[in-house]
């Protein structure tokens, strides 16, 4: 996924110095996940703080910043595509600085700065704070604040101020973190974790932001080397979540999701027992917080607590994002998940009885190592009978330092491709019947503005459709306005289906947006 950054007029989380003159431009490429996307954030606040100016024309910009994605070899690829792009504005154009930032730095950090000399500076993934040097921006004088009242530690220390997960010592011991193959990776794990006094400046749409409440991951997932780039599990302190999202409703956001590479393990480290059902529960109070969500969930992390807390709450929406990654129990053994279809639907039944009419979204990994056609069926056979609003394939990328790179019986890319193809064609035949149940429902919907295919049609999300990845609403009747707002909230009836999108009418504004 590709973000540039800003195309849309920025929100700040802390004070700016408006006044610097000569402000550098500085234009911002941002790749891969909303994860990615915050740190980009991070970084832009950090600099504007330190007196840059952000831009969106890269053509204008004097410093360009591409903070990378290295989760699977198609993101590599696009993420030096995108590097190479911007090294030709420096050579050709205004620029006159580039700096490379993000998971890429942390596996080729070398291999950067040898193969692409434009790259003036790299900046991984624990050290967002160096993005000023590399700029060659100082960091501004410390301004005095009241006290909190509250104790909480900034960066870095609040990070390493945090307790550990037992599961995580384990996999340490047992080398899940080591990177001493990677040429040029530093031998310290990234620490770096951002709280509430940290800038920010927001590149999504002004009614919607993300807040990371956690960085790293612990589990043994053989197919994965984000532990690797990313570090341990770490979790933002409680207070400072809660101060972060009072800061953005206050200034007009009303949709937050909440992120993290398992969202679902938050406070374990802090020793909070269901710890993001208690902050789910604290965020879902404050006023004027209209939607409320969270990526990704663990399977065997889903409580009945937390199911619990989305179904008491309205403003929770009634979403959950469970990448499940295969339903075959040999496959899941080798990918070191565990569990198996029959125990996959028991879960997927759990939560449609706690929480009735919620959106099940999940992801699964097509040609792993060993898949047989008998594991290939298991796993059409489950989706068949899951019935998964959303879902996501990705072809088996043979990552260099995962577990699963050293495996046999590797699958061939026709036969990836081709299962790929027959599991979304599954998939496609459930969502079109799905959807068809729609027509005729009224539902809140939050309008994001024109459509990009035609001005006759303005686009917009349910809460049953998490930003940028699920399917769209196509609003083609504005009822009673003669125009929209961007970023407000309508009550709309459904009058179309098509395969993973809808047609609809507005009805009226949503009271969900009045009271907000």
């Amino acid at each position: 996924m590709t973000h540039s950054l800003l195309d849309e007029p920025a929100i700040g989380l802390a004070d700016s110095s408006k006044s610097v003159p000569s402000r550098p431009r500085v234009g911002f490429v941002s790749l891969g996940c909303p994860k990615n996307l915050v740190d980009s954030e991070v970084m832009m606040g950090l600099l504007d703080r330190a007196g840059a100016e952000m831009t969106s024309d890269v053509n204008a910009a004097e410093i360009l910043v591409v903070n990378t994605c290295s989760f699977i070899d198609a993101a590599k690829q696009e993420s030096v595509d995108a590097i190479l792009e911007m090294a030709q504005h420096k050579t050709a154009g205004t620029a006159r600085k580039l700096i490379v930032a993000g998971c890429l730095v942390e596996r080729y950090r070398d291999e950067i700065r040898k193969n692409i000399p434009e790259v003036d500076a790299v900046v991984g993934t624990g050290e967002l704070e160096q993005i000023l040097a590399a700029a060659g921006l100082s960091s501004p004088a410390p301004q005095i604040t009241e006290p909190s009242p509250f104790t909480i530690l900034t960066g870095a220390q609040a990070a390493a101020s945090t307790g550990a997960r037992p599961e995580g010592d384990l996999r340490e011991q047992q080398g899940r973190f080591s990177r001493n193959e990677w040429d040029g990776a530093e031998a310290q794990l990234p620490q770096y974790l951002y709280d509430h006094t940290t800038p920010r400046l927001l590149a999504t749409k002004k009614a919607s932001a993300y807040i990371k409440i956690a960085e790293g991951c612990d589990h043994p997932c053989s197919f994965c080397v984000i532990p690797n780039l990313r570090g341990k599990f770490r979790s933002r302190r409680f207070e400072s979540v809660i101060t972060e999202a009072e800061s953005l409703v206050a200034q007009g956001v009303r949709e937050i999701t909440l992120i993290g590479q398992d969202t679902t393990c938050y406070g374990e480290d802090m020793g909070l027992k269901d710890g993001l059902a208690q902050l789910l529960d604290r965020l879902a109070v404050i006023p004027g917080l209209v939607w409320l969500r969270f990526l990704y969930a663990y399977p065997n992390k889903i409580t009945g607590k937390l199911l619990e807390t989305i179904a008491k709450h309205e403003n929770i929406a009634k979403y959950l994002d469970v990448p499940l990654q295969h339903a075959s129990g040999p496959v899941l053994k080798s990918m070191k998940r565990g569990a198996n279809a029959e125990i996959f639907l028991k879960t997927v039944a759990k939560v449609r009885e706690t929480v009735p009419g919620i959106a099940l979204r999940t992801s699964f990994i097509v040609g792993f190592p060993g898949e047989t056609e008998q594991d290939f069926e298991t796993l059409c056979n489950f989706v068949r009978e899951a019935k998964f609003d959303w879902l996501g394939v990705f072809g088996y990328s043979d990552e260099d330092g995962s577990k699963a790179f050293s495996l046999g019986e590797k699958v061939p890319q026709r036969v990836i491709e081709s299962r790929k193809r027959k599991l979304m064609t599954i998939q496609k035949s459930i969502s079109k019947k799905a959807k068809a149940a729609w027509v005729g429902r009224a539902l809140d919907v939050l309008v994001e503005g024109e459509s990009e295919e035609t001005p006759l049609l303005w686009e917009g999300r349910t809460q049953f459709h998490a930003p940028e990845i699920d399917g769209t609403v196509y609003i083609n009747d504005f009822g009673p306005f003669d125009e929209l707002v961007a970023g407000r909230f309508y009550r709309c009836e459904i009058t179309e289906a098509h395969d993973y999108d809808v047609v609809a009418r507005v009805i009226s504004e949503s009271s969900a947006s009045i009271s907000g």
